[in-house]
C-alpha cells in the first residue's frame, strides 16, 4: 500500500512539476499534437519543414509494394549515435534526438520517442507529424497505431540492414496478428533521393590506427584467442560480429567514422582458424601510414596481414580483410554457416544478416566480446582512472574562469561555454577529443534532457539561472563523462532541495552494497529515494556503462527501470564502469543532473554470508559539486561524511595535477570548493542553559548534603 502512495504522490507532482503535462499533452493522436502547433502559437526556430523530402519518400511506396515505411534511428550496426550519413530519421523528420522511430503511411506520419526528448521534438517536428510520446498513458505503440491506419493484407516496408534481428520478429509477429505484414526493402527508399551532395553528407572514411598496447592491455590476438575459447564453451564455431564497438576493441584498432566515438565502419567473422575483417578501402587503409601518433605501425603490420588483404603462414595470428560492403559480408555469413554447426550473433545484428544464417543454426545472446570488454583488464582500470584526472583539471580550469568571469557580468552563452571547455581538453594529454556533444544548458533549456546548444538555442549564462554542463573527453587510455549543475548567484529555495535530492540520489546509489550477481535495474532505486520522497521523477536511466576510449554508452550492463532490454542486461561485477546520474527536470524552468563515473568493486562487510560476495562503487571522477546550491540540512551524516571524504579525494587526486600543470587559479577554485563541512551545532553557552533545569536540580541536591 505504501508503494502505491508513493507512485500516486509521484503521478501527481510530475502532473504539477510539468504543467499539468496531462493537460498540455492531451490523448490527441492528431498531427501537431503539441502546444506550439495549436492556432496562434509562435513557431520554435528550431522547426524544420520536411513535407517536400515526405511526399518524395511517398512516391515510393507504389514500386516497393507497400503501404507504410519504418525509419528507424540506427545505422546497420544498431549505433546509437550513427554518421550523418546515416541520419534517415533525422532527415525525414527533422528530429535530431538519438532514441526514436518513424513511420510514413500513405496520409500519415508519426515519430515514437522517449521521455528524454519530447520537448526537443516538439521544437522539431513541423506540425504535419503526429508526436507519440513513448510510454505515456494513451499512447499507441507503433503496431497498434497502424492497426487503426492500414487495412487487412497492407505492408509496412523496412530495411532489413537498418532493423535488429530482434526488433524484426517482434514487429513481424504483432504485425501478423494485427493481419499486417512487414516486409524488407532491399534497397532503402530514403537513400533513392538523399544523395551525398544533396545535403547528405558522405559516407565517412577515415584512417584507422592501432591502439598501442599500454593502453589496450592485451593483444588483439590474445583476444581473438579468448573469443574461441569461449565459442567453444557455447558449441558455436562461427562469430558474427557486427557492433562497431566490438570490432574495434577486438581488434585494439580507432578510427573516427562515428562522431565522438572512435569507430570505423566494419564486420568481423571469427571460426576456428581464420578470423576477417571488412572495412572501406581495405587494400588502400592497410598500407597507409599511421595518421595518429598513438600508433606504431601501419594496419597490415598490426594485423600480420599481406598489403592486399590476404594472408599467408598462420591463418590464426593473422586478420584476412576484405572490403566493407554490405552485400559482401552477408553472403559471406551465409557460405561460412553452411560449413558450421552453430552460428553465434549478438543483439545488434541486424535482420539482414541474421536472415543469411539457416535458423537452426543460430545462437543469440550478447557476444563474448560484449560482455569481456565491460570488464576492463588492469591497463584499463589505470588508464581511465588517470584520464578521469586529467580530465578533471581540464573541466576544473574552465570552471574557475566561467564562475569568476560571469559573476563579474562578462558575456557567456551555452555557445561559448561549450566551445572553450573543448580547448582545455584538448590540452590534455592523450586526448583524441570530445566523447559527445557538449550539453550546455542555462535555464529552461537544461530541462531538455539531451539538449544541445546551437545559434537559434544559444542563451545567455548568468547568475539569474540555473545552469546544467553534461560533458566529456576521449583519450587513449579512457573515456570521460562528467555532469555538473551551477548557480553563479543566489537560488530559490526551492532550487537547492531540488539539487540537494538529486545529490542525495547521487550519493545513495554509490553508497549502495549489493550482492554480486545483482543487477542494474535492481539498485536503481536507492538513487530514485529521495526524489520519490517528495513525489518528484525523472525520465531517464541512473546509469550507462562506458568504455575504455569507446563508446560513452556501453552496454549490456546498465543501471535503470526501463524494461525494453532487460533480457540483455548483465549484471554488476567488479572492474566495470558507469555513470551515477540522477537529475531533476521542469519544462520551462531548470534542470538539475549530476553524474560520476564509478567503478565497480568488491565490498568489505561487517558480516560475510557462507558464499556470497559483496559489491560496491568506488570513485572515478573527481570535480567539485555547487556547495551553494546545497541544503545541508537535508543531508544525514552518512551524506556529510560522503562530501568530505570525497572533497578529500579530489584535492589528493586532482590537486597535484593541477600543480604540475600551473593552474594555481583553478588549483585555489578546487580548494575553495572542497573545504570540509561541520554540521553547525549549538554553541557550549546555548547547551549549558538548555541543562540549567538540571543544574538547578543538581546544586540544590548537593546544598542539602
Amino acid at each position: 500500500m505504501g508503494t502505491y502512495v508513493v507512485w500516486i504522490v509521484s503521478v501527481l507532482a510530475v502532473a504539477v512539476a510539468d504543467g499539468s503535462r496531462e493537460k498540455r499533452e492531451g490523448l490527441s493522436l492528431e498531427p501537431g499534437n503539441w502546444p506550439s502547433c495549436q492556432s496562434g502559437a509562435a513557431a520554435p526556430r528550431t522547426r524544420v519543414d520536411t513535407r517536400d523530402r515526405v511526399a518524395v519518400l511517398r512516391q515510393y511506396f507504389a514500386t516497393a509494394g507497400i503501404q507504410a515505411y519504418l525509419v528507424p534511428s540506427e545505422d546497420a550496426h544498431q549505433s546509437e549515435y550513427p554518421s550523418g550519413y546515416d541520419k534517415r530519421r533525422g532527415y525525414i523528420s527533422g528530429f535530431t534526438g538519438s532514441a526514436g522511430f518513424a513511420v510514413v503511411t500513405i496520409d500519415k506520419q508519426a515519430l515514437w520517442t522517449d521521455g528524454r526528448y519530447f520537448l526537443e521534438a516538439e521544437d522539431s517536428l513541423d506540425c504535419n507529424w503526429i508526436l507519440m510520446r513513448q510510454r505515456e498513458t494513451g499512447v499507441p505503440t507503433m503496431v497498434e497505431w497502424l492497426k487503426t491506419q492500414l487495412s487487412s493484407g497492407n505492408r509496412l516496408g523496412a530495411s532489413p540492414f537498418l532493423v535488429s534481428s530482434a526488433t524484426w520478429k517482434t514487429y513481424s509477429d504483432d504485425l501478423k496478428k494485427a493481419g499486417l505484414l512487414l516486409v524488407p526493402v532491399e534497397n532503402e527508399l530514403i537513400d533513392t533521393f538523399w544523395q551525398t551532395g544533396n545535403g547528405r553528407p558522405p559516407q565517412p572514411d577515415t584512417a584507422i590506427n592501432a591502439l598501442q598496447i599500454q593502453f589496450a592491455g592485451v593483444s588483439w590476438q590474445d583476444k581473438v584467442n579468448n573469443m574461441r575459447t569461449k565459442m567453444t564453451a557455447e558449441g558455436t564455431d562461427m562469430l558474427a560480429v557486427t557492433a562497431l564497438d566490438e570490432t574495434a576493441w577486438l581488434f585494439n584498432l580507432r578510427a573516427s567514422d562515428i562522431d565522438y566515438n572512435p569507430f570505423f565502419l566494419s564486420y568481423a567473422i571469427i571460426d576456428k582458424n581464420t578470423t576477417t575483417l571488412y572495412i572501406l578501402n581495405h587494400t588502400l587503409k592497410l598500407t597507409s601510414q599511421p595518421t595518429d601518433n598513438g600508433t606504431m605501425m601501419n594496419l597490415a603490420a598490426h594485423l600480420n596481414t599481406n598489403d592486399n588483404g590476404t594472408c599467408t603462414g598462420r591463418a590464426d595470428m593473422c586478420v584476412e580483410v576484405k572490403l566493407y560492403d554490405q552485400n559482401l559480408v552477408k553472403t559471406d555469413v551465409n557460405v561460412r554457416a553452411a560449413f558450421s554447426n552453430k552460428v553465434w550473433l549478438g543483439y545488434s545484428c541486424n535482420q539482414a544478416i541474421y536472415s543469411a544464417v539457416p535458423e537452426g543454426k543460430i545462437l543469440q545472446k550478447n557476444t563474448p566480446i560484449a560482455t569481456t570488454k565491460t570488464k576492463k583488464n588492469p591497463a584499463e582500470v589505470e588508464g581511465m582512472k588517470k584520464s578521469h584526472i586529467r580530465d578533471a583539471v581540464a573541466l576544473i580550469s574552465f570552471l574557475e574562469k566561467l564562475e569568476r568571469e560571469v559573476k563579474a557580468g562578462q558575456p557567456w552563452t551555452e555557445l561559448s561555454a561549450a566551445n572553450d571547455l573543448k580547448t582545455y581538453r584538448y590540452a590534455q594529454q592523450f586526448n583524441r577529443g570530445l566523447s559527445f556533444t557538449t550539453i550546455s544548458s542555462s535555464g529552461s533549456n537544461g530541462a531538455i534532457i539531451h539538449y544541445s546548444p546551437s545559434n537559434m538555442t544559444d542563451k545567455k549564462i548568468t547568475t539569474s539561472e540555473v545552469y546544467l554542463l553534461d560533458s566529456g573527453g576521449q583519450y587513449l587510455d579512457g573515456t570521460t563523462d562528467v555532469t555538473r549543475t551551477f548557480h553563479f548567484g543566489t537560488p530559490t529555495a526551492y532550487q537547492k532541495e531540488c539539487y540537494t535530492r538529486v545529490l542525495m540520489a547521487h550519493i545513495n546509489l554509490f553508497q549502495a552494497i549489493w550482492q554480486k550477481g545483482v543487477y542494474g535495474r535492481e539498485i536503481d532505486a536507492f538513487a530514485r529515494a529521495p526524489l520519490w520522497d517528495v513525489g518528484l521523477v525523472y525520465r531517464h536511466g541512473t546509469g550507462h556503462g562506458i568504455g575504455m576510449f569507446l563508446s560513452v554508452h556501453e552496454g549490456p550492463g546498465r543501471i535503470s527501470l526501463a524494461h525494453d532490454l532487460f533480457a540483455q542486461d548483465n549484471p554488476l561485477d567488479e572492474f566495470q564502469f558507469f555513470s551515477d546520474e540522477p537529475g531533476y527536470y521542469e519544462a520551462g524552468q531548470f534542470g538539475m543532473r549530476l553524474e560520476n563515473i564509478v567503478m565497480v568493486k568488491n565490498a568489505t562487510t561487517k558480516y560475510r554470508f557462507p558464499g556470497a560476495e559483496f559489491l560496491t562503487f568506488e570513485h572515478v571522477t573527481l570535480v567539485p559539486y555547487a556547495h551553494n546550491l546545497i541544503d545541508y540540512d537535508l543531508l544525514s551524516e552518512k551524506q556529510i561524511n560522503y562530501l568530505n571524504a570525497y572533497n578529500n579525494l579530489i584535492r589528493e587526486k586532482v590537486g597535484p595535477e593541477l600543480k604540475k600543470q600551473g593552474r594555481d587559479a583553478a588549483y585555489e577554485w578546487m580548494m575553495q570548493k572542497t573545504e570540509e563541512y561541520t554540521r553547525k551545532t549549538t554553541s557550549s553557552v546555548s547547551s549549558l542553559t538548555g541543562c540549567l533545569p538540571f543544574v538547578i536540580f543538581v546544586l540544590s541536591v548537593v546544598q542539602t548534603l
